[in-house]
């Protein structure tokens, strides 16, 4: 395998970095130990992988060396070893192959989650909703934390917008995939006919910013206070609770109402704002391939789409890697990780076409 000399060297790496662990001037260090301990473990996979797979390659080797006996059980054997042994390696070869490719730095950051009904009128708020209990119950079966930051309700009981943190363990790297426009096909509760409508939402994932990734000046924000309101715009709160925070030199506009302190609602308010300023900033950076929060979420058009949710045949399907799966009953309940997993595999395996060039072999 031709990375073996690279995987040596992080092999070596990732032994200093154990060494130094139990090295009691580093373990004395809370911040030392701290980053060497996340430097190992950001190793760990990597070194794990390679040293299951020098002794699969070890085995192998062995078994093709048996091929060459004279006695004929011996040869038999040997050759059963070989024909498991050698698409296993092949197989770890390639988890290889992507655990080597260059890491996003922000796949360790939480998001958030800005989920809005686009076409479709009230049966899109409805979709809305459910795709946001969707991924908050597969949050939990993650081990990950759920907060709204800001929520709009339909006078159907759906949402207009709802926006979330969703904090854990590498939380971007499994959701980034997500944002785009999904749609729905079924027979709306409204629907006298039994006719199938399709309406569309759009789902925007965005790694939140921390203060060092995004500064905000005093002079660029604009505070506005008001008092939050509920479905078809009656008042539910009489005091000034409600912050619309304006970044005057973007026009990006954040306005949060879900608590009844401004405090609280302000906090909130800047977090969405440091998220949103920092997507703008990566899809300046990232621009010549497409990464603009726009081509993210599109315009809401039922044409455009990631994801279709055909509730008639159970079936859900992802547009960009092709997979089909018949039981969205049960990815509505929150069990998404074959469906991330497929998508997840899908985008890893198009970064390393693209990292390995034409003459791949």
């Amino acid at each position: 395998m031709k990375y073996c000399e690279r995987l040596n060297v992080i092999e070596r790496r990732y032994e200093a970095l154990t060494a130094q662990m139990a090295d009691a001037e580093v373990i004395s260090n809370p911040d030392t130990y701290r980053k060497t301990s996340k430097a190992q473990v950001d190793l760990s996979e990597t070194v794990d992988k390679y040293r299951q797979w020098k002794k699969v390659n070890a085995d192998l080797e062995g078994a093709r060396a048996m091929l060459a006996e004279t006695d004929e059980e011996m040869r038999a054997m040997a050759q059963e070893d070989v024909t498991r042994l050698e698409p296993e390696l092949e197989r770890i070869e390639n988890e290889l192959k992507i655990l080597l490719l260059p890491k996003d730095p922000n796949d360790e950051k939480n998001v958030i989650v800005e989920i809005r009904g686009s076409a479709g009128g009230d049966e899109a708020t409805l979709f809305a909703g459910e795709v946001f209990r969707m991924y908050a119950r597969w949050a939990e079966t993650q081990g990950w934390k759920v907060e709204i930051m800001s929520s709009s309700e339909s006078s159907v009981g759906g949402m207009k917008e709802v926006i979330a943190t969703f904090s854990g363990t590498r939380v971007y790297s499994r959701m980034k995939y997500e944002g785009g426009v999904h749609r729905v096909q079924r027979v709306p509760a409204t629907e006298t006919q039994g006719r199938i409508h399709t309406s569309t939402i759009s789902v925007a994932v965005m790694p939140e910013a921390e203060e060092v990734d995004i500064k905000l000046e005093a002079k660029d924000i604009r505070v506005d206070t008001f008092c939050s309101s509920g479905p078809g715009g009656q008042s539910v709160n009489t005091t000034y609770s409600a912050v619309r925070m304006t970044h005057i030199p973007t026009g990006t506009v954040v306005s949060c109402q879900d608590e009844k302190s401004q405090i609280k609602n302000r906090a909130k308010a800047e977090r969405v704002l440091r998220a949103r300023l920092y997507e703008i900033e990566q899809a300046k950076q990232a621009a010549e391939i497409g990464a603009e929060r726009k081509a993210m979420v599109g315009t809401g058009d039922r044409s455009e789409k990631i994801r279709t949710y055909n509730f008639k045949d159970n079936r859900v399907t992802d547009h960009r890697c092709g997979i089909t799966m018949h039981q969205l009953d049960l990815v509505m309940q929150g069990q998404l990780s074959p469906l991330i997993d497929a998508v997840v595999e899908f985008f890893q395996r198009k970064k390393l076409e693209e990292s390995e060039g034409p003459d791949k072999k």
